[in-house]
């Protein structure tokens, strides 16, 4: 594997980590259906990473669209009241 295989395959990494993190915060009505769709992809991406990329990125497009708004939690003692 080139090293330039290497970091695709780390940007795909982050990116199904992110998409899975997502997931999870779904509302149970969009979770079942969106858990099945994102497996499909990791599956997709274990025979072929281009075309998983590609299905990925638009995965995520629909998943802004059901999660709008920041998605990062605050770190312990950030965003607190009374500050």
């Amino acid at each position: 594997m080139a090293a330039d295989d290497r970091l695709e395959d780390d940007e795909l990494a982050r990116r199904l980590r992110d998409a899975h993190r997502r997931v999870r915060m779904l509302p149970a009505a969009d979770k079942e259906r969106s858990a099945r769709r994102y497996l499909a992809i990791c599956d997709l991406a274990k025979r072929d990473p281009e075309r998983a990329a590609a299905r990925l990125e638009v995965f995520l497009t629909a998943l802004d669209e059901l999660l709008p708004g920041p998605l990062d939690t605050p770190r312990d003692g950030e965003n607190t009241l009374g500050d």
